[in-house]
């Protein structure tokens, strides 16, 4: 069924907006269809299916939109939306147009340079290269360009990994359990969740496998004072507060009353009562000092460039820069080392990103152990093999798309002596 010629024009001006990088392009999407509410939820898919497809490829299509004729922005526009839907499906194209992305669709995309095939800004494939070679880097970015797969943590205060896979299967949705997070479900296609009563009643959250292992190496237990330092929207917060089988105390810390609000209606689903959201000025909160010395176990899931999630943030790439990652990594050390004052004696600290970068995660362990003697790394191995995980590491917690199925995530524990 062809689309109505009107969606070349909605894409192209989402898009400009979008290439501005200005902002989130999820944000700007959600705008955009809030504006235009005509917009039937398959429009709303293909449009945004090509900007991402856009967003993923920029170096292959903006080499592409070189040739042929028209403003270059629909040139671009018409290579995300013939990768998302086929050139066939789309209706208002000129005859030249129509050969031209038919020409442009034969191209073996494997024989173009490695930077371009990486889709890549050339500062991170350079720093890619560096460390790990082009081959491993590569097949790291050809992962990342891969939209990723949606990832549910089942909430055990209100149901089990097999009740919940049943209830999915009468949906029906398929799924298959997640090979490491002991309450994932992976679902093998893209469903609307949001109407659904297993979803509506708390029994399910959406949250990647790699996120869920990071809030289980926690280790909370049941009756512990524990602090979710940089709670956001509480994805992890939630999946702690049910490890804690809704007793104690969990804090959820952040600076941002937006973030915190929407941990709101997601506390009410989920069931638990034990979590009390708490905003904060600043790491150094007097909120903060209050507590110090008195917590069981401290998760930072520190503010990170986002590098590890590009599969479902792709214009987090073009939105980066390395002079950002440098005040980030002031910001990192600083929340990390406030944060550690709150573990008591004996008690566990966790520093988690959602970067790829040694910068902003084996550097910031290193630097955060010479400035703490009191403190000492707790191997990763040691800590999986405790939560019975079956993932090969070594000190640290480091996950990639390419291995693991996961966003990519680095974790470090440590102990206060």
């Amino acid at each position: 069924m062809r689309l109505p010629p009107a969606i070349i024009g909605h894409t192209e001006e989402v898009l400009r907006e979008i290439l501005r990088f200005t902002g989130p392009a999820d944000g700007t999407l959600s705008h955009y269809f809030r504006e235009h509410p005509k917009l039937g939820s398959r429009e709303r898919g293909v449009v945004a299916e090509a900007v991402y497809g856009l967003l993923r490829n920029k170096s292959i299509y903006t080499s592409f939109a070189e040739s042929g004729n028209g403003p270059t922005m629909r040139r671009m526009t018409l290579l995300g939306l013939a990768d998302a839907v086929g050139v066939d499906s789309l209706g208002g194209l000129s005859e030249e147009e129509t050969e031209w992305l038919t020409r442009v669709g034969e191209i073996d995309r494997t024989l173009m340079p490695a930077l371009m095939r990486s889709n890549l800004p050339q500062w991170l494939f350079d720093k890619l290269v560096a460390r790990d070679g082009e081959a491993a880097t590569l097949e790291l970015a050809f992962a990342m360009n891969q939209p990723a797969p949606l990832d549910l943590r089942v909430n055990t205060i209100k149901s089990n990994r097999e009740d919940v896979s049943a209830a999915l299967a009468e949906a029906p949705i398929l799924c298959e359990p997640t090979p490491y997070a002991p309450l994932g479900l992976r679902v093998i296609k893209k469903p609307a969740l949001q109407n659904l009563p297993l979803f509506k009643s708390g029994a399910i959250e959406v949250q990647d496998e790699g996120s869920q292992l990071l809030a289980q190496i926690v280790g909370a237990k049941r009756g512990e004072m524990v602090v979710d330092f940089c709670a956001g929207a509480g994805g992890k917060t939630l999946a702690l507060g049910a490890t804690m089988r809704n007793t104690g105390r969990l804090y959820a810390f952040d600076i941002s009353e937006k973030r915190l609000a929407k941990l709101k209606p997601r506390m009410a689903r989920s069931g638990l009562s034990n979590i009390h959201p708490v905003l904060i000025a600043h790491e150094n909160d007097g909120k903060v000092k209050r507590l110090a010395g008195k917590i069981d176990r401290v998760l930072v899931d520190a503010p990170c460039s986002g590098l590890g999630t590009l599969r479902r943030n792709p214009d987090v790439k073009w939105r980066q820069t390395p002079e950002a990652i440098v005040e980030m990594n002031a910001k990192q050390i600083a929340i990390l080392s406030s944060a550690a004052r709150l573990v008591k004696s004996g008690g566990r600290l966790v520093y988690g990103t959602c970067s790829l970068l040694d910068e902003e995660n084996e550097a910031i362990a290193a630097q955060f152990l010479a400035s703490h003697e009191d403190f000492s790394l707790l191997p990763m191995k040691d800590v999986l093999a405790e939560q019975k995980i079956d993932l090969e590491m070594g000190d640290y917690l480091k996950l990639l798309p390419h291995r693991h199925q996961t966003d990519g995530f680095f974790a470090a524990v440590f102990v206060r002596k």
